[in-house]
């Protein structure tokens, strides 16, 4: 009975259903993503110039001349360092106020409302805020650096410094993200191992160790995959803290991405970038779901 009502209901469902239940949800995905990166990956292999209606094909030119541009793998190298110190601060600092937040203690709403707070505040706005903070000569860092006898930088005018101060107003606005995740994952962990482990006289470092960090490993990885895609796509606080400089020390892929289109009005290149930052992204998340079955099989 149940395998002759399933071929009947297969049997109705005609063109009409199939445009309205398969096609409909896929139209915006088609429209505002595939068809977008189509004319991307078209625009790449032409020298357009963003304004003149006209334009010749190059084919492969463009590709060449970004993978021997010296300043495409300065970009990736810096968008290599501000992933790398971003993401793992993040997940550290998100899971540390996690765990602080599954003691009772008063306040602990208002704790986690203003560790939360600047995940929810524009990245435009807080950056203005962190660029008056982070100036050499009244920023308040470098005053607070003062009381103890610490000559502070001019945190976005020097080269070795600025990558550092955008690191830091990145991880001070994402922790907050990851702290909800880990806070969801660690309030499902089953009552029953904690009782076990009271019992067997274990401490707070064995805790992490046994239950915490094992029970949250699926939130871990989806972390990871998501603020390693966030730190490639990041633009707001270049833009604004140091727009690329010192002399290109935090011009990262997706801010080469923009002068190349929007300053030089070279749109074949800048979406030869583009195409490249979408295999990039696309790698690093395959190897991390990739890891994240071989660890969990």
């Amino acid at each position: 009975m149940k395998t002759r009502a399933r071929k009947s209901y297969e049997r109705r469902l005609g063109p009409k259903e199939f445009f309205i239940y398969f096609f409909l949800p896929l139209a915006p995905l088609i429209i505002f993503w595939f068809l977008p990166m189509l004319a991307s990956f078209l625009i790449s292999f032409t020298n357009w110039n963003y304004v003149s209606p006209n334009f010749d094909l190059v084919g492969v030119e463009n590709y060449k001349y970004i993978l021997q541009d010296e300043f495409f793998w300065q970009a990736l190298k810096n968008t290599l360092v501000f992933g790398l110190g971003t993401v793992v601060p993040v997940l550290f600092f998100g899971f540390v106020f996690a765990l602080f937040l599954q003691g009772n203690f008063r306040g602990k709403l208002i704790y986690q409302g203003f560790l939360f707070s600047p995940w929810v505040t524009p990245m435009v706005a807080m950056s203005i805020v962190w660029s008056w903070m982070l100036r050499g000569d009244v920023g308040l860092i470098n005053r607070c650096l003062a009381i103890f006898g610490i000559n502070g930088p001019d945190w976005l005018s020097k080269e070795n410094t600025a990558m550092l101060a955008v690191i830091m107003v990145t991880i001070w606005k994402n922790s907050g993200w990851a702290m909800l995740f880990y806070t969801d994952a660690m309030s499902k962990i089953p009552k029953s191992l904690f009782e076990v482990g009271e019992l067997e006289g274990i401490n707070i470092f064995e805790k992490i160790k046994y239950i915490y960090f094992p029970m949250t490993k699926g939130t871990t990885y989806f972390l990871l995959i998501m603020n390693l895609i966030t730190s490639i796509q990041a633009y707001d606080q270049f833009s604004v803290l140091t727009r690329g400089g010192p002399a290109g020390s935090t011009r990262t892929l997706l801010y080469l991405f923009y002068q190349m289109a929007f300053e030089e009005f070279n749109m074949g290149k800048a979406s030869a970038v583009s195409l490249i930052i979408v295999i990039i992204t696309a790698i690093l998340s395959l190897l991390m779901i990739f890891m994240r079955k071989k660890v969990q099989s």
